[in-house]
C-alpha cells in the first residue's frame, strides 16, 4: 500500500519531530480522517522508521488535542465536534481579548509595520490550494499581535495553546466565501490597535472569532 502522505526529511530536526510534522499536516489536511486509528506499525512501515518515533509522535499529537488514546483500543485522530469547537475558541477568545489591549498599551512601531506586512502577506496567500499555507499566514498575523503584549505568560498560553485552535482555523478558512470579511476584520484591528482604541480593538477580535464558531458549527451540523 502506497503512502498518503509524504515525509518531508529535514537534517537539522529529530526523527520524532519529522514524523510529527508529517503526522500532523495529515490530520489538518483530512489525509487522515477523524476516528481513524493511527497504527504504530503501519505507519511506520509507511513513513520508512521504527516505530519509536512514531509512538512518541503519537503522544505529542494527544497533547496538542489532535489525538485520542482509547482505553483497550489505541490512538486515533480526534473528532471534530461541536462541544470542543466552543471549548476551545471560548478559551481563545478571553486570551485574545486580553492579548490585544495589551497590544494597543504596548506595541511598537516595528512591530504594528510588521504587522501590516503580515496582513498583506496574508491577502496574497488567499485561495492557495494548501490551506494549510492560508493558515500559517494567519497564525502569523495573530502572532505578531501576541508578541506585542510583552507579556511572557499570556505570550506561552497562547503558543501551547495554538495547535488546538490551528484545525477550526483550518477548518474555517476552507471556506473561501469568508475570506474577504476576515481580510475585513484583521484591516480593522490593525487600525484600532494603531489607534490604541482597545474596546473596539477588543470587539472587532471578538466578531473575528464568533464568526469562525457559528461557521464552523454549521458546517458540523451538516456533516
Amino acid at each position: 500500500m502506497e503512502p498518503r502522505f509524504e515525509v518531508n526529511m529535514n537534517e537539522f530536526l529529530p526523527l520524532r519531530d519529522v514524523v510529527f510534522n508529517t503526522l500532523r499536516q495529515a490530520i489538518l489536511r483530512g489525509e487522515l480522517k477523524p476516528g481513524e486509528r493511527l497504527m504504530e506499525i503501519q505507519l511506520a512501515n509507511k513513513l520508512g522508521v521504527s516505530r519509536t518515533p512514531v509512538r512518541e509522535a503519537i503522544r505529542k499529537l494527544e497533547l496538542d488535542g489532535l489525538v485520542l488514546m482509547i482505553p483497550r483500543k489505541g490512538a486515533e485522530v480526534a473528532q471534530i465536534s461541536e462541544k470542543s469547537l466552543r471549548d476551545v475558541l471560548e478559551v481563545r477568545r478571553s486570551l485574545e481579548a486580553l492579548a490585544v489591549r495589551l497590544a494597543c498599551e504596548r506595541i511598537s512601531q516595528q512591530a504594528l509595520s510588521e504587522l501590516k506586512e503580515a496582513e498583506e502577506a496574508f491577502e496574497e496567500v488567499l485561495g492557495n490550494d494548501d490551506i494549510t499555507v492560508v493558515a500559517e499566514a494567519d497564525v502569523a498575523f495573530h502572532s505578531i499581535i501576541y508578541i506585542s503584549t510583552d507579556n511572557q505568560r499570556l505570550i506561552q498560553l497562547l503558543s501551547n495553546f495554538r495547535e488546538q485552535m490551528y484545525r477550526y482555523r483550518v477548518e474555517y478558512l476552507k471556506r473561501r466565501e469568508c475570506h474577504s470579511q476576515l481580510l475585513s476584520e484583521h484591516r480593522d484591528m490593525i487600525q484600532f490597535i494603531e489607534k490604541g482604541e482597545a474596546d473596539a480593538a477588543i470587539r472587532i477580535t471578538c466578531q473575528h472569532i464568533d464568526n469562525q464558531v457559528k461557521t464552523v458549527s454549521g458546517l458540523l451540523r451538516r456533516q
